[in-house]
């Protein structure tokens, strides 16, 4: 049986990018019962992609009751409603067989990571407030996206003189912007900007400067996103909510390695059970922005467990 449970978690302060803000994680918690066994996952359908809660719900009703994960990729399309329903399965194999899903994947044994903190989008004192409270943390993510952002990048370097640094411009910028702020973003120490132009309007990236990594996020989905970033990409962004579950995310960042690509992994805003999967795709991964139950001011019954920014893999009580 296929279960559907809409389940809300209140963030720690308001998070804010270019297109909104937001005061609470709104996830689908799906749960797989068979033969005794239950296995669970969860998304956060993104309105950016066209999804509600009503609208992923009404995918996972329409699947067979009994499918299996290998169906699973031709039933649903990449998305959040594909991606709740393959963790659920991944989660069901592991307990039915008693083997951890590193196992069943053929995994390395996972060792914990560190991952980014993000600072939303906010006035420039706000912003430097904000990185000076999270100065200690080895990772800043900062959400810009605004023709305004140079003083939003003094103010957080400002606050956070020895943390790195990456950027997300959340398709935000024009290409006039991001070619201004380049020097910028190097002479601040600034590591990779994610998404600086809008999907499907990104093509200008091959032919300006990229003076340091630009990462792919809403341009890349899954394996077939992969011939559309070719010359103007340096990074994909996998996000498991993107690649519609653990099996296409695995199968994307094998493949985008082998093309040559720098591979971040990345959330939406949910809990941990949303974040526990994506510790597996993690290992390795040269960025990994897993801070998602960090923003909240709640989270599951039993939550990751992060020591600062270094975050372990999950327990197979939660997931896995």
């Amino acid at each position: 049986m296929i279960s559907i449970t809409p389940d809300t978690f209140r963030l720690a302060e308001a998070f804010t990018i270019s297109r909104g803000s937001r005061t609470e994680a709104r996830v689908l918690t799906v749960t797989v019962t068979r033969d005794g066994v239950t296995g669970r996952g969860e998304c956060v359908p993104y309105a950016r992609y066209d999804e509600t809660l009503e609208s992923v719900t009404a995918e996972i009703e329409g699947l067979a009751q009994g499918i299996t994960r290998q169906a699973l990729h031709d039933a649903l399309p990449a998305g959040a409603a594909r991606n709740a329903v393959d963790c659920a399965l991944w989660d069901w194999e592991a307990k039915r067989s008693g083997s951890p899903v590193w196992v069943l994947a053929g995994l390395p044994v996972p060792a914990p990571v560190v991952t980014a903190f993000t600072l939303s989008l906010d006035t420039p004192g706000r912003m430097r407030a904000a990185a000076a409270r999270h100065a200690h943390r080895p990772l800043l993510k900062i959400k810009l996206g605004t023709p305004d952002d140079m003083p939003r990048l003094e103010a957080v370097r400002a606050g956070a003189p020895e943390a790195r640094i990456i950027v997300d411009a959340n398709e935000g910028w024009t290409a006039e912007v991001y070619s201004d702020l380049a020097p910028h973003l190097l002479r601040l120490g600034v590591e990779m900007v994610e998404q600086p132009l809008p999907a499907g309007q990104d093509d200008l990236l091959a032919e300006i400067a990229r003076p340091l990594p630009v990462c792919a996020d809403e341009s890349c989905h899954d394996r077939a996103s992969l011939p559309g970033l070719k010359g103007k990409y340096d990074m994909v962004n996998i996000k498991l909510d993107k690649t519609g579950g653990l099996t296409e995310a695995l199968a994307l960042k094998a493949q985008a390695e082998a093309e040559g690509y720098g591979v971040m992994v990345g959330c939406m805003v949910g809990s941990s059970l949303a974040m526990a999967p994506a510790v597996l795709l993690a290992q390795g991964a040269a960025i990994v922005d897993l801070d998602g139950p960090l923003l909240l001011a709640e989270d599951r019954a039993t939550p990751l467990v992060f020591e600062g920014s270094v975050l372990h893999p999950p327990p197979s009580t939660l997931w896995g």
